[in-house]
């Protein structure tokens, strides 16, 4: 792949990417303007719609969790230019989130509904703040290299990548991961909550929790004692109260 070819396609992945993070939100947000939502779409069975709902789950879950991997990663750039392994992941990854948005279907029943409440204007802050949360944490980081055109663009420019460093801006002092807090903060975050939403939120926070896990295996991997240290004082998801004995 040329130069500019891996470009282009970086691109390409990443204007995918955020036209398909956007939906997203209008998905969980249940606004009807998207069309297909949480709560609006095809009707099925409520057994049938649960078992594709969690499959749809299972394969955003394994296609994140597999191709994160580093050992995959290695694998994977055999055949994929390492300049555009993270492009592909990233392409991979809003096509897998377009495909629940197909064939997700929704569970009707409410579990609770807060509309017209004190509540409703706490939740739809929390639901927003979410969302924040979670894109300026990837801007806190290096959003261009999390979502692959600075690996492309370096290629074309004929720079090399700096060696990964250990920071903890902003959020990062007191929450290792505050990407997932934005998203456990969005996707819980509703004035009415169905069982299909419940579902799509529970299912996610459980592949967060587990993802949670093998990404910091790879972080202690990767930066060692700092990492370590780093997490006896920064909480997971919430800030930690008070430092945890070593």
């Amino acid at each position: 792949m040329s130069r500019a070819a891996t470009l282009l396609f970086a691109i390409l992945a990443y204007a995918v990417f955020f036209a398909t993070f956007l939906y997203l939100i209008c998905f969980v947000g249940n606004f009807p303007f998207a069309g297909t939502t949480v709560d609006h779409g095809p009707a099925s069975p409520v057994a049938v719609a649960v078992v594709v709902d969690l499959f749809l789950i299972a394969l955003f879950g394994l296609q994140h969790s597999v191709m994160a991997r580093q050992g995959f990663k290695q694998a994977w750039t055999r055949t994929v230019p390492a300049q555009a392994e993270r492009s592909v992941y990233v392409l991979v990854a809003s096509l897998t989130l377009i495909v629940l948005f197909t064939f997700w279907r929704p569970i009707q029943g409410t579990l609770w509904d807060a509309t017209g409440t004190a509540f409703e204007m706490p939740l739809w802050i929390g639901f927003a703040a979410g969302w924040g949360i979670v894109l300026l944490s990837t801007f806190l980081l290096n959003h261009f290299e999390l979502f692959g055109l600075q690996q492309a663009w370096f290629h074309v420019t004929e720079r090399t990548a700096a060696k990964p460093q250990m920071r903890q801006p902003l959020f990062y002092k007191w929450v290792r991961h505050p990407l997932y807090s934005g998203f456990f903060l969005a996707f819980w975050s509703t004035p009415v909550m169905t069982w299909g939403h419940l579902l799509l939120a529970a299912g996610m926070s459980s592949y967060m929790l587990i993802a949670i896990r093998y990404e910091e295996r790879d972080l202690v991997g990767l930066f060692g004692k700092d990492y370590e240290d780093y997490r006896h004082t920064a909480g997971m998801l919430t800030p930690r109260l008070r430092r945890r004995d070593v």
